[in-house]
């Protein structure tokens, strides 16, 4: 399927899209953060200040910190507006200009969302369990591309971070997002290196990624690694690193699941999921998982 990032021309990049820094609640200045993604494997990663008067709305400024293999994208987690529980708002936006401006008085979360996002940015739902985001609440951002659906951060320190069945009940309606894994990094300890996105892009130009991003060219992972998916009229073929589950996911309770150790592939009929989407998950012998985006059939 032409929105699945396998089979195609390209190289898979790894980058974490949600990180902090001193710049705003971050443990370390912004070079000591990127330079520990570089030497732990990273091709790339955002840092996602957060976007509030209390830090001086920070959009940190990395490009003098990129090389040649490794690089950054330009991002902020914006806050404006409370949700409908009274939280405060968190929209992910990556590739935000630098000189993004502070939000005025009076503006809302999905109006400062869609100014971000006719800026040219890549915006998700972050952490929906953690804060408690309702399904109502995400459909008012109508400019968002994902849903963050593993958020290491949250995972570990207060068992929220698992989202795709946030994410289902928004595909279930209809609505065509896909879904990314972060660390939501702060300490830089027991918060990272827990989920990343794998990018196909032709190069490690931020351009280039930020596209990919935004057209669902990318999976996510905790350690897994998926190979390629393949699909003919009746079937739909998955080819991965070990793993001790795979399991396909579609509208409401239709899944299937195959399961076996060191199993590198498997094969499912997709009728039962042409009414709406499937989606597909890697599961190895450490319960790490790896992700695909949602593939639409209508």
């Amino acid at each position: 399927m032409k929105n699945l990032p396998f089979g195609q021309p390209g190289n898979f990049y790894k980058g974490n899209l949600h990180t902090h820094s001193t710049n705003s609640d971050g443990k370390f200045p912004m070079s000591e953060v990127i330079s520990k993604y570089r030497d732990a494997g990273h091709d790339f990663v955002a840092l996602s200040e957060h976007f509030m008067d209390a830090y001086d709305y920070p959009v940190s400024d990395t490009r003098d910190l990129r090389t040649d293999d490794f690089t950054t994208l330009i991002a902020a987690e914006l806050h404006q507006g409370r949700t409908s529980i009274d939280e405060i708002w968190h929209i992910l936006a990556v590739g935000i200009p630098t000189d993004f401006a502070a939000p005025h008085e009076g503006e809302t979360a999905p109006q400062i969302a869609q100014r971000a996002a006719d800026a040219g940015a890549f915006i998700g739902l972050v952490h929906p369990s953690w804060n408690g985001l309702t399904v109502e609440d995400a459909k008012t951002i109508e400019c968002a591309h994902a849903v963050e659906v593993y958020n290491h951060g949250s995972q570990v320190e207060v068992d929220r971070g698992v989202d795709w069945p946030f994410c289902d009940q928004l595909l279930n309606g209809g609505w065509r997002l896909n879904g990314f894994a972060t660390d939501d990094a702060h300490a830089l300890d027991h918060d990272w290196l827990g989920g990343w996105v794998n990018v196909l892009a032709d190069s490690l130009d931020p351009d280039a990624l930020l596209d990919a991003l935004k057209n669902g060219q990318y999976y996510s992972s905790q350690g897994p690694e998926i190979h390629d998916v393949t699909f003919d009229d009746e079937s739909v073929t998955i080819t991965s690193s070990a793993a001790s589950s795979i399991s396909v996911q579609g509208r409401g309770s239709k899944s299937a699941t195959k399961m076996d150790d060191g199993m590198t592939e498997a094969t499912f009929p997709t009728k039962k999921y042409k009414d709406a989407y499937l989606r597909i998950t890697v599961t190895d012998d450490q319960g790490r998982r790896a992700w695909t985006n949602p593939v639409w059939f209508n």
